[in-house]
């Protein structure tokens, strides 16, 4: 999504305090500022899906996570919430997926035993988290394929990526936009799911395992 890419210096600062004071009129009334989110969140879901119907790197991407032995997740931060969603969907069709969350899955456990045929799929938005890079870098350099999903071509963790998912994350809010991220990762677990092997099998199990179980009223 590099030539959709809105230039550094337009995204406006990098910290919530500090967009505050550039991005939102303390005076303006919520309907005018409700207004105003609405039409840029509109504008970002636009050119991520119109770049997309031009450019394939969410289906390389999908095809890397399916085509992997092991798959793992991490993000740090606020970007954390984006790898906890790509677990939960991707969990449900495919096996071996792994949310590194420093708990039960630790990013040090992880890197001692990195094979050629494990993916990592990290989410790395500004302001970008030196454990994440770190990580990436790590991985990448131990011979696993990396896959990143961020908001800049110009992101530490695109260098030692495989593949990189660059999505459109201004806002004008006091916070970058989590609305194309979102968009990614519905994209990335549909195509994702459909190619992998035993994904059909592996969803009716689940199905069976949640109604036996009762987890739903």
């Amino acid at each position: 999504m590099s030539d959709e890419q809105v230039p550094e210096e337009l995204r406006g600062p990098d910290s919530p305090a500090a967009r505050f004071g550039a991005s939102m009129t303390p005076r303006a009334s919520a309907k005018t500022l409700q207004a105003r989110l609405i039409r840029k969140e509109r504008e970002n879901l636009d050119r991520v899906f119109a770049s997309f119907e031009t450019e394939d790197s969410v289906a390389r991407a999908a095809a890397l996570i399916a085509g992997a032995r092991r798959r793992f997740i991490v993000g740090h931060g606020r970007s954390a919430a984006f790898a906890h969603l790509l677990d939960l969907d991707l969990s449900h069709g495919l096996s071996q997926v792994w949310l590194i969350d420093g708990q039960s899955t630790r990013g040090l456990d992880v890197l001692t035993d990195v094979r050629g045929t494990d993916v990592l799929v990290a989410f790395s938005m500004r302001r970008y988290r030196r454990e994440t890079a770190g990580l990436v870098q790590a991985f990448a350099a131990r011979g696993g394929t990396v896959v990143v999903v961020t908001d800049s071509a110009e992101a530490p963790v695109v260098e030692p990526a495989s593949e990189a998912v660059i999505v459109p994350t201004d806002s004008a809010s006091v916070t970058d936009s989590a609305t194309g991220i979102a968009a990614v990762i519905h994209l990335l677990t549909a195509l994702t799911t459909a190619s992998a092997k035993g994904s059909r099998r592996r969803l009716t199990e689940r199905e069976s395992l949640i109604q036996e179980m009762g987890l739903y009223i």
